[in-house]
């Protein structure tokens, strides 16, 4: 599997991560105030996994101008 394809495919784990860690916030929101302890650890769980999939969606697109 070539570099580029590796990177898609990281890129379609994260997104994947992403989205749930997004799920997790919004649920966590929809109870509250239960459970708002939580919010700081969701919140940076979702903001880490936010920030990793940009970082790779960057460095795929410099891969693909490269091309």
């Amino acid at each position: 599997m070539s570099d580029f394809e590796a990177l898609r495919k990281k890129v379609r784990k994260l997104q994947s991560r992403a989205a749930a860690a997004k799920m997790e916030l919004h649920d966590l929101a929809e109870d509250l105030p239960v459970n708002w302890t939580e919010i700081k650890a969701t919140a940076e769980k979702a903001f880490g996994a936010f920030a990793e999939l940009d970082s790779a969606r960057t460095e795929l697109a410099a891969l693909e101008n490269g091309l």
